[in-house]
């Protein structure tokens, strides 16, 4: 028998006791041994939660009892995450979280000082929620070079831009509902500004390539900028608008990025909408291969960290600790990554075929048109550009 012991009882950690306590017979099986909850660390008293006998505001507690094997992070954010995530694995305990902020901030940190003491760092969770994402990526394809990845990540951007695009809908007002529906918090900034997509893209980019990569260097841009506009005319084009994180492989390291794209409709991650994620792997030996599924929510994400939990304690003496690679990797400057664009302008079809002569320029509601461009760098695209009013340039995905 083991016993685990949740950090955190929010969303995802009220999550997590439920499935470990609904499925505790299946999970115990899987596990190869009983599965018992020690502890749940705390900030605030539940007086009417059925795990109240668990719960406890002392962390020391739990750092203390042997019988403890497995520690669940569910806190957030990178400040008691990191430092509760630290002291588990110096007791020698075994980590699992869902904090795609701490992962992307301190995960390398964090895996090298689990290796050192012999016990497992994992995080399936924190990217992707339910999705089965990590571990098909460095197990399931390690046979495969890793060129690309790249997909949805934030299913409040998606879950926006799917009611602009499908509705009509103008940014504040999609935002809104998606804040009524609780997709989206009373702070929207890290998912709107695509913080949290760029977190995640970090994540993936260290396991694909190698390298570890500071989420603070990945450009980002988030959706506050998409209109109505670039929804009625990506439409026209043949595309529709999603944000995406993409990472890829690049000469001694990668090259990341986040931010909207133009998506052919005719692509899978068109057809990914409202809170849904997606993302797709480019190997050497499969090709292309697309994971989709829940991207949050309480028990979707609950169920991957359950999985870790079940992982860690079936390699009690043989841990298992993912490689978020190493630091030194070059991450190319996005700008520098050629390819289609998308441009938005108010031009007249002369000017505009001057300027890209493959362009089929189309108009909307307003004197604006939109055209996609040949492949070409951002640098490319600025000069060809100059005497056009422009008003809005998203990259295409090809």
């Amino acid at each position: 028998m083991k016993k685990y012991a949740i950090l955190g009882f929010g969303v995802v950690g009220g999550g997590l006791a439920e499935v470990m306590a609904d499925q505790k017979e299946r999970i115990d099986a899987a596990a190869g041994q009983e599965l018992e909850l020690g502890y749940i660390l705390v900030r605030h008293d539940y007086p009417d939660s059925p795990f109240r006998p668990w719960l406890t505001r002392d962390f020391s507690v739990i750092e203390r009892d042997p019988d403890v094997a497995v520690v669940a992070e569910v806190i957030g954010g990178s400040d008691a995450a990191y430092e509760y995530s630290r002291r588990a694995i110096l007791a020698g305990k075994s980590v699992v979280s869902s904090n795609k902020q701490l992962v992307a901030e301190h995960g390398m940190e964090l895996a090298a000082l689990a290796r050192e003491h012999g016990v497992s760092y994992l995080f399936e969770a924190s990217v992707g929620g339910g999705i089965p994402l990590l571990r098909p990526l460095c197990r399931c394809l390690a046979a495969n070079r890793i060129d690309q990845v790249y997909g949805i990540v934030n299913g409040t951007t998606n879950y926006i831009l799917t009611a602009m695009d499908a509705q009509g809908r103008d940014f504040a007002s999609a935002l809104k509902t998606a804040q009524e529906l609780g997709y989206a918090e009373a702070d929207p900034t890290a998912d709107v500004e695509g913080i949290d997509a760029c977190r995640k893209t970090a994540i993936l980019a260290d396991l694909a390539f190698g390298w570890n990569v500071d989420p603070a260097r990945i450009p980002t841009t988030g959706i506050t900028g998409v209109e109505p506009a670039d929804l009625e005319l990506a439409r026209a084009l043949g595309y529709t608008v999603k944000l995406l994180g993409r990472a890829a492989r690049a000469e001694g390291g990668c090259c990341a990025l986040v931010e909207p794209h133009l998506v052919p409709l005719d692509h899978i991650l068109a057809a990914v909408n409202g809170v849904t994620n997606a993302c797709a792997i480019r190997g050497s030996a499969v090709g292309e291969v697309v994971l989709c599924g829940p991207g949050a929510g309480a028990h979707p994400t609950a169920s991957a960290v359950a999985g870790d939990i079940i992982d860690a304690v079936r390699h009690i003496s043989d841990p298992v600790v993912p490689d978020l690679g190493k630091p030194g990797g070059v991450l190319v400057p996005a700008d520098s990554l050629a390819g289609p664009w998308y441009v938005r302008a108010e031009a007249e079809p002369a000017a505009v075929l001057a300027a890209f002569p493959e362009a089929r320029p189309v108009y909307g509601a307003s004197r604006e048109c939109g055209f996609i461009t040949r492949a070409m760098t951002r640098g490319e695209l600025d000069g060809l550009c100059d005497g056009l009013d422009v008003r809005a340039v998203w990259r295409v995905l090809a």
